[in-house]
């Protein structure tokens, strides 16, 4: 977690956060004002994770076989175009959630004084056809022939012509809009139809790596088991882990899958988007999939691979309460409440943060102009559904 001056940004020193204040001292909230950002979101060193949640209008069933497949497709071309990672996914049958990391724009390469031409136009063609990737690179080369040969002129052409595209990269509202967008268009062509197929904008939920991370993974990858639709979260293929353990390490699909749970599973730790390290986390993964579905009573859980890996985990990594080196190797702060992830649990879809209790405060003291002059504290005991992991996970948000 970064380090916080107590007195950073509680002032309403931006624009943003003026209209903030003004509009909750007139009883309302400002449209520029609800998302909200990790306070650390240009951190190099920190991951910006969020849960990312939208429905689909009137909750109707709509995500059929074909449609899942196709939404998965799109979300796989928006990372390659965004540099946005989906960690952990499931999509649903009116619903999905998604655990995405953001990272800072200020990547080297993908700059105007800096550019990169062949990452840039790998990146293009994420969501652009090879036509129209070579366009737009044939304008950019035409426009920086045309200047008088200075760095000065050759940037600011440079910098004209990518940046409608580079706006759009590391950027969680732009990474959203473009998916469920370019979703609609095709879902409303295919089906005849026209207007908005989204209930309202997305719901987004910082999440702070560690437990956090780990907790929100398992929850969303429970989503279809918590729904009766399987047994197993194994079985369900549009899903991060049923595509981890479906796909396996040989497709493609399979190692992003692996790689983005690894991810998630392991960042605090300091581990990338590396599949090859799959086998680290899959049994206890696994170990912490099955606590959840047995504590709720499901005993009809299929014995699958992996499943020996988690119970060696559990007699090597769990010792006492606390210590952290269990922690790292056997998830043991969230065998502790796996239960809880069988129930619908509102402050992972409304809580605005989750994480450990420094961190929620952090936030708060980053977003004081947003409260009123009565809320003295930031973090919030989680209580009802999420009850069990009171203490070790906490939200911004009262959600009972």
């Amino acid at each position: 977690m970064p380090q916080s001056n107590q007195h950073a940004s509680e002032q309403p020193d931006t624009a943003e956060q003026r209209r903030a204040v003004e509009a909750r001292r007139a009883g309302h909230r400002s449209v520029g004002a609800r998302r909200w950002l990790a306070p650390w979101k240009d951190s190099r060193t920190t991951p910006v994770l969020y849960h990312v949640i939208s429905r689909v209008v009137d909750r109707r069933l709509v995500f059929k076989r074909d449609e899942k497949e196709h939404f998965r497709r799109l979300m796989r071309r928006l990372e390659a175009f965004s540099g946005c990672r989906v960690l952990a996914y499931c999509v649903m049958g009116n619903h999905f959630h998604l655990l995405l990391e953001v990272p800072p724009r200020q990547e080297s390469g993908l700059d105007a004084a800096t550019l990169d031409r062949a990452l840039f136009a790998r990146r293009l063609a994420g969501i652009y056809k090879p036509l129209e990737v070579a366009e737009i690179m044939k304008q950019l080369d035409e426009a920086v022939a045309a200047t008088d040969g200075s760095e000065a002129s050759r940037i600011r052409v440079t910098e004209e012509i990518t940046r409608p595209y580079l706006v759009r990269m590391h950027d969680l509202s732009e990474f959203m809009n473009g998916l469920l967008k370019r979703f609609t268009r095709w879902f409303n062509r295919r089906h005849e139809r026209t207007g908005t197929l989204w209930e309202e904008r997305f719901k987004s939920v910082i999440v702070e790596q560690g437990i956090p991370a780990r907790t929100v993974a398992a929850y969303i990858d429970l989503n279809p088991v918590r729904a009766g639709m399987v047994a197993d979260p194994a079985d369900y293929r549009w899903s991060g882990y049923g595509e981890a353990v479906g796909a396996g390490g040989r497709s493609v699909a399979g190692r992003m899958a692996r790689g983005g749970l690894v991810r998630a599973l392991l960042c605090s730790e300091g581990a990338g988007d590396e599949p090859g390290r799959w086998s680290e986390v899959s049994g206890r993964y696994r170990l912490l999939l099955r606590q959840a579905m047995e504590r709720k009573g499901r005993s009809n859980v299929a014995v699958r691979r992996g499943d020996e890996a988690g119970a060696g985990a559990a007699v090597v990594g769990f010792g006492k309460e606390g210590d952290a080196a269990d922690a790292k190797v056997g998830f043991a702060a969230e065998m502790g409440y796996a239960g809880m992830l069988m129930r619908r649990v509102r402050y992972f879809t409304g809580g605005a943060v989750i994480g450990s209790r420094e961190c929620v405060d952090f936030c708060f003291k980053k977003a004081r102009y947003r409260f009123g002059p009565r809320r003295r504290t930031g973090a919030r005991r989680m209580r009802g559904a999420g009850k069990e992991a009171a203490g070790v996970l906490w939200s911004l948000r009262d959600c009972v």
